[in-house]
């Protein structure tokens, strides 16, 4: 049984830039049962408009009967704050004003948020975490904290994922607040500004998450046909579909948080953050992956001693780390074997 959750800080949480949360929420679901000596812990970092329920959207990792089964397994996984799932975000009131922070609430890194998860895991008295797991902008988060709390991580499985985001990832992320900046309600302090314009934004992004082969498959046009492609109805329907799940303040928040990342600030550069993880690593990439090139993760297992690199073919691009469950399971089984 999945039980949902929320951890309340109520003391100020100084984040990385100098500015402060009045108090902190975190929304997160637990599964499955911890044992006596709080080894079985799985911790679960969601990637960019995910929730706090890995199951909803790793299914095929993470359930009965799966890689990381809650009979066996006490899985953890905290909605980031800035989203939208229940931790505090823009839409959250801020105890000071008694009002909704919208445009004020403070930007946030991808270090504030592991900053955060370890509140909460020493909240739950956990002690020792045996498998960190992430993907894309959980990757980040879950990379980041195998260098902060190298003690406390043994196991780290890291997925479409880089130790710095790079300047065509933060170019991407840039066109996409560009989007949201032009709808003319954007300035507005109501829950429903900028929806117009995330809806663009997500359409842009769907362009890095798949790729040209990917649309030539799944989006085909027929033969002679002038208007109404596919490929149209596919952008609207996905902008659509965010526009009824998210709002655009999160949207913004976790697109810069995206570009925050760097595992070597202040730490002497990305080399020497790196070799800072003790964890045992495996770094999976999807090799037509446009967002987040398999180099990306080839250089963080070079950079971590005795980590593993694993490629998995496929023509899902980024969204690969969604969909390839069974090669992914059994990257992780062959891995494990060799440890």
């Amino acid at each position: 049984m999945i039980d949902t959750k929320i951890y309340k800080y109520e003391s100020p949480f100084k984040l990385e830039n100098g500015e402060w949360l009045p108090e902190l929420e975190l929304a997160y679901t637990t599964y499955g049962t911890l044992n006596a000596d709080k080894s079985n812990v799985v911790w679960v970092c969601h990637a960019f408009t995910g929730n706090a329920n890995p199951s909803d959207w790793w299914s095929g990792l993470i359930g009965d009967r799966r890689r990381f089964n809650p009979e066996e397994y006490f899985i953890v996984c905290v909605n980031v704050p800035g989203s939208h799932y229940g931790s505090t975000n823009a839409l959250s009131v801020n105890p000071q004003t008694g009002s909704p922070y919208f445009h004020d609430f403070p930007f946030l890194t991808i270090r504030d948020v592991i900053e955060s998860f370890i509140l909460l895991r020493k909240h739950l008295e956990i002690n020792s975490i045996a498998y960190l797991l992430g993907g894309s902008l959980g990757g980040q988060q879950a990379l980041e904290w195998a260098v902060m709390e190298p003690e406390v991580i043994e196991k780290c499985i890291l997925f479409s994922t880089n130790a710095i985001h790079s300047p065509w990832g933060v170019a991407f992320n840039e066109s996409q607040r560009m989007a949201i900046e032009n709808d003319p309600t954007w300035l507005e302090k109501s829950p429903k500004a900028g929806l117009e314009g995330m809806k663009v934004a997500r359409a842009i992004a769907l362009l890095s998450y798949r790729n040209y082969q990917t649309y030539n498959r799944t989006q085909s046009r027929d033969e002679g046909q002038i208007d109404f492609f596919r490929a149209n109805t596919y952008q609207n329907y996905q902008g659509e579909k965010i526009k009824r799940r998210f709002n655009a303040f999160s949207y913004w928040t976790l697109s810069k948080m995206f570009d925050s990342h760097d595992v070597g600030r202040n730490r002497g550069g990305v080399s020497e953050a790196l070799k800072l993880v003790k964890a045992k690593t495996l770094v999976i990439g999807i090799s037509s992956d446009i967002l987040f090139p398999p180099i990306e993760q080839s250089k963080i297992a070079e950079g971590i001693t005795d980590a593993k690199f694993l490629e998995i073919d496929s023509t899902y691009g980024h969204d690969g780390f969604l969909i390839e469950f069974e090669s992914m399971a059994k990257a992780i089984a062959a891995w494990e074997k060799e440890l």
